[in-house]
């Protein structure tokens, strides 16, 4: 009986790795667990550090958001991270976005139907993100246009999303672009379904929102692990 269990065992563990190895088919690291290599910052400047194979970003006094960005850009991809992040901090995951040495100017479509334009400075990150947010409000998961049009998918009519967020602990995001396709999951709860084609590549960062003057916001922390890509076909 007892030699019947071990083999059990050993099948059991056999199985978990075969589905687990199967399961990331085609997913690549951002993050090499060590170093920030093939990542670089704009915009504010907080503090982004490895701390035992995490990255951690720690908000500053009197900066603007801070941007940890690929060196690489992506269009349709699977991307999967885990995050963790202070009650007190905002923070977000950009996808499909840029940055221009000059200023730009966008013309887009508004929630109205009209024709819009906007001022994007030089050295201003905009773009997609994926919202990170500890408040009260809950809209974690839901899609935000940074530097741009604002909220384009908030979470406030979907309650279930807003539930899954667990406030002090690590959460787990999956999210898929696809042409003009963007959804989100969070803890394996559907979250955004965007349906929006203003930015079809861009980079991924990594933001630490910027904390103004409020002393009881310098020195907290959001920290993000397990970072991998699958870039679609």
């Amino acid at each position: 009986m007892k030699l019947h269990l071990t083999f059990s065992a050993i099948c059991l563990a056999l199985l978990i790795n075969v589905t687990s190895y199967a399961g990331d088919k085609g997913f690549k690291p951002l993050f090499d667990g060590k170093t920030l290599n093939g990542w670089v910052q704009h915009g504010g400047k907080a503090k982004y550090d490895v701390v035992d194979s995490t990255i951690v970003g720690t908000s500053v006094p009197k900066t603007p958001n801070s941007f940890l960005c690929t060196d690489k850009m992506y269009g349709d991809f699977e991307l999967e991270v885990d995050f963790k992040v202070d009650p007190l901090l905002n923070s977000g995951i950009q996808i499909r976005s840029n940055v221009h040495d000059d200023d730009r100017t966008i013309e887009y479509t508004d929630a109205n139907g009209k024709e819009a334009k906007k001022k994007i400075p030089a050295g201003r990150v905009h773009g997609y993100q994926v919202e990170i947010d500890p408040s009260d409000r809950a809209w974690s998961g839901g899609i935000y246009d940074e530097g741009r049009r604002g909220w384009l998918n908030d979470l406030s009519k979907n309650k279930a999303a807003q539930k899954a967020f667990k406030q002090n602990e690590w959460n787990h995001y999956r999210i898929v672009c696809k042409g003009d396709s963007i959804k989100t999951w969070i803890n394996g709860v559907p979250a955004a379904d965007l349906k929006d084609s203003l930015t079809p590549k861009g980079f991924i960062a990594l933001q630490v929102h910027g904390v103004g003057n409020h002393p009881e916001k310098v020195g907290k922390q959001v920290s993000w692990k397990n970072i991998k890509i699958k870039e679609l076909k």
